[in-house]
């Protein structure tokens, strides 16, 4: 389990988040939604470093996730960013085997192993074909789909996502959440970033909610629907529709 105590965030040395606690359960998919600038992005970016955590404790696995050395946290956590500002000019298969940097030695040279998972990762999220392309002229939904690539190499347990889909396409977003559930499947903890309501209460098994820079509400989808909490919080009304395939939201 991933667990926030009393957790004080800046970001820049400006303070963003107080007294935040909240738990990620183990081999589930928890995912953070928010009206914009609620602080959802700040929450998770300090397990990455981007911004700094200023008192309190994050535990991963019953151990001080702060004071691990910043190799170990790369070969238990993963983090997939919502924007990168500087895109490597690199091929796809370069690029991807970075993800396994956590895991060599100081001559970073690589073993079958290796080899193995950089090239699982790429079959999975369909990038094989992309392998000697540079990144830099990749579309922005194929780019996303290589550092997810990337992401995955790391091999870890615990994998972040900030806003994974938003570079995607309709046909895109699906193929991302089925890759999400099959990861889930393989016994994964998934964290998500998500705008998207529909897609956040179709694949989540938790709901962290936030709002003014606070959770307002941790709790399943269908708590959330039943206590009218998204409503309130994000000053909408849901509609849900149903059928052989499964559930299906809007909001006015």
């Amino acid at each position: 389990m991933l667990e926030f105590c009393h957790v004080n965030i800046s970001c820049n040395f400006v303070p963003i988040l107080s007294d935040i606690s909240v738990r990620f359960p183990k081999g589930e998919i928890t995912t953070v939604i928010g009206p914009n600038g609620c602080g959802k992005t700040t929450l998770l970016q300090c397990l990455n470093g981007s911004s700094k955590v200023t008192s309190g404790r994050i535990r991963l696995d019953d151990r001080d996730y702060l004071a691990m050395p910043m190799k170990e946290r790369a070969r238990k956590l993963s983090f997939l960013p919502q924007v990168r500002t500087i895109i490597p000019a690199l091929p796809v298969k370069t690029l991807v085997e970075h993800g396994r940097f956590p895991h060599l030695g100081f001559s970073r040279k690589k073993k079958q192993t290796d080899i193995a998972i950089v090239q699982n990762a790429m079959e999975f999220t369909h990038v094989s074909p992309y392998a000697a392309q540079y990144a830099d002229t990749l579309s922005g939904g194929i780019r996303q789909r290589a550092f997810f690539a990337m992401t995955l190499a790391q091999d870890c347990d615990y994998i972040v996502l900030d806003e994974p889909t938003t570079y995607l396409d309709l046909n895109g977003q699906r193929q991302f959440m089925e890759m999400v559930l099959q990861l889930k499947k393989q016994g994964k903890t998934i964290i998500l970033v998500l705008h998207d309501l529909g897609q956040a209460l179709r694949i989540s098994d938790t709901l962290v909610i936030m709002q003014d820079r606070k959770i307002a509400a941790t709790a399943s989808p269908e708590e959330c629907l039943q206590q009218h909490i998204i409503e309130a919080v994000f000053d909408v009304r849901i509609k849900e529709f149903s059928d052989h395939e499964g559930c299906y939201y809007f909001f006015e």
